[in-house]
């Protein structure tokens, strides 16, 4: 028979502590308007480290939080949070950070959340949002790739940028974090 595994203190204290990390970037993009979001950093890490059914929660929790309080546009986008730390906390299930490139893991991470944001962003938003990334939508808006085609190609390129910085901060926490601290946010004892 197969042990259940009770979710301890640290799992819960991280994920709250990864959502404030989500906040903290989150605003950090929007008051400078950058066109990369900084609002994944701390979903990428719970699901590197705790896997990817935890991974889901930290987008859920400040995609909420921010959504109802300072922006409104990230209530609907919670959804590509939430794909973002289920599909790190898979990516990462089986290989260690350190073991491959931070630019494929990136990429593999970025895909399935930029599919669903292009789709956010298209039907209910039609390119505008609150991001720095909503004007280059704007601009390439008028050449023959059309409003989904400009929305998709500004999404996989922010995305992946914002994934890139989300891994290797990811990397720079995990290095800092103790041996012993890893084993207990795992469930070890």
């Amino acid at each position: 028979m197969r042990e259940k595994k009770r979710i301890t203190a640290y799992q819960i204290c991280l994920v709250a502590f990864a959502a404030g990390i989500n906040i903290a970037g989150g605003q950090i993009a929007l008051a400078l308007r950058l066109p990369v979001y900084l609002d994944s950093v701390g979903t990428v890490f719970t699901g590197v480290v705790l896997g990817p059914w935890f991974g889901l929660l930290p987008g859920l929790l400040s995609g909420l939080i921010m959504g109802v309080t300072v922006d409104i546009y990230s209530l609907y986008f919670a959804p590509v949070a939430m794909i973002t730390g289920f599909t790190a906390g898979l990516v990462f299930r089986r290989i260690s950070l350190n073991r491959v490139s931070v630019f494929t893991a990136a990429l593999a991470v970025t895909v399935p959340g930029t599919m669903v944001s292009s789709l956010i962003n298209a039907v209910l938003f039609g390119g505008v949002t609150s991001s720095g990334s909503s004007v280059l939508v704007q601009l390439l808006m008028h050449t023959p790739l059309g409003l989904t085609g400009s929305i998709f190609v500004v999404q996989i390129l922010t995305d992946y940028a914002d994934r890139c910085l989300a891994l290797i901060a990811v990397g720079a926490l995990l290095t800092a974090m103790g041996g012993e601290l890893r084993q207990k946010l795992a469930g070890g004892r």
